[in-house]
């Protein structure tokens, strides 16, 4: 076997130097690098902003989006959406170990895993798509992926439905990185409360505010706050239009006693809903964008527009545990689990 890169490098086409992120493609050839993970795809789970993109432009029709997937795949060597810049991420069985892995990892031949790195670093193959299911963002698939030596992954657990597990882990980072953020007494905000990361950001924020601290969940209309109230994951349930910040601001002042929040989460799936997370945060607070549409310079720039100082992190999609705080969470919430098998085992 040739021997590989730890970080992938060797599979970049172009530019030149370029980590498998960045590059515009890479090579999806199925044989392996002594450091690599050949893996039999089941699933593709793809973000959420991405797809919601893919929805738009084929204006939800599903045979375009399959043909997007492909024409995306086939020129780049990964699923990586052009416009959002985002993936997802895959279950599937392992079915070959590079030689340099070999005992050196807990894998063997025929295990289920999920991979914990974004589709849009991972050399893909698609040889068929089977099954689209547009209102879970999952792309059912024939093909082949390649997992790096420095890729993460979970194995599957065996108390769950995989499909179960994938829906979990393909937010994963989300409530791992809120439960870093988040303190007793703090007040905080969840754009998107009723999506699969915001539900799952708004019961470990509520964990972690105690008696004196208040969790506040944005819904888009009547039906969705009226589930996200019968969930009791927030203290607080406004409805608001992301796209107009001073509506979330006057929102979230007519429930927390005419106050700013500590922090804000975004879980959006839509473009153009930086201000409205910082907007309802006070100075010194915390935004945390977890939304893979979020811009930079609209971030940076606004908050500077409107005198916002605050502290605002990027939402990466890793932390430390982040597969087994995620997956423990869901196991201990019977609502949450219901939840998600109702709407992700299929």
């Amino acid at each position: 076997m040739k021997k590989g890169s730890k970080y992938g490098t060797h599979r970049v086409i172009e530019p030149e130097g370029a980590l498998p992120q960045p590059a515009t493609k890479i090579s999806n050839d199925m044989n392996i690098y002594d450091n690599e993970i050949l893996i039999d795809v089941d699933y593709l789970n793809i973000d959420s902003a991405s797809f919601t993109q893919l929805r738009e432009e084929a204006q939800d029709d599903m045979e375009k989006v399959k043909n997007k997937i492909l024409f995306i795949v086939n020129k780049k060597g990964k699923m990586q959406n052009p416009v959002t810049g985002s993936g997802g991420m895959l279950i599937g069985r392992v079915e070959q170990i590079g030689d340099a892995l070999n005992g050196k990892i807990d894998l063997n031949i025929g295990d289920k895993i999920a991979t914990l790195v974004s589709l849009s670093l991972t050399p893909l193959r698609i040889d068929r798509i089977l099954n689209i299911l547009p209102d879970i963002d999952r792309v059912e698939i024939e093909g082949k992926a390649i997992l790096f030596e420095s890729g993460i992954y979970a194995k599957l657990p065996e108390d769950m439905e995989d499909t179960l597990a994938l829906a979990i882990l393909d937010v994963a980072g989300a409530p791992a990185q809120v439960r870093n953020l988040v303190k007793s007494g703090n007040t905080v905000l969840v754009l998107g409360a009723t999506g699969k990361s915001g539900l799952m950001c708004s019961l470990m924020a509520k964990k972690l505010v105690g008696d004196n601290g208040k969790v506040i969940g944005q819904a888009r209309n009547e039906k969705r706050a009226e589930f996200l109230k019968s969930t009791e994951f927030c203290h607080e349930v406004i409805i608001a239009d992301v796209l107009y910040p001073l509506d979330v601001l006057n929102k979230v002042l007519e429930v927390n006693d005419g106050n700013e929040v500590d922090i804000s989460i975004n879980c959006l799936s839509i473009p153009n809903t930086e201000m409205s997370s910082i907007l309802p945060v006070k100075d010194e607070g915390i935004v945390y964008f977890f939304s893979m549409a979020t811009e930079f310079t609209k971030a940076a720039l606004g908050a500077e527009g409107v005198g916002k100082d605050v502290k605002m992190l990027i939402g990466c999609g890793y932390a430390k545990n982040h597969a087994q705080i995620a997956l423990d969470l869901v196991r201990k919430s019977e609502m949450l689990r219901k939840i998600f098998e109702e709407k992700y085992v299929k």
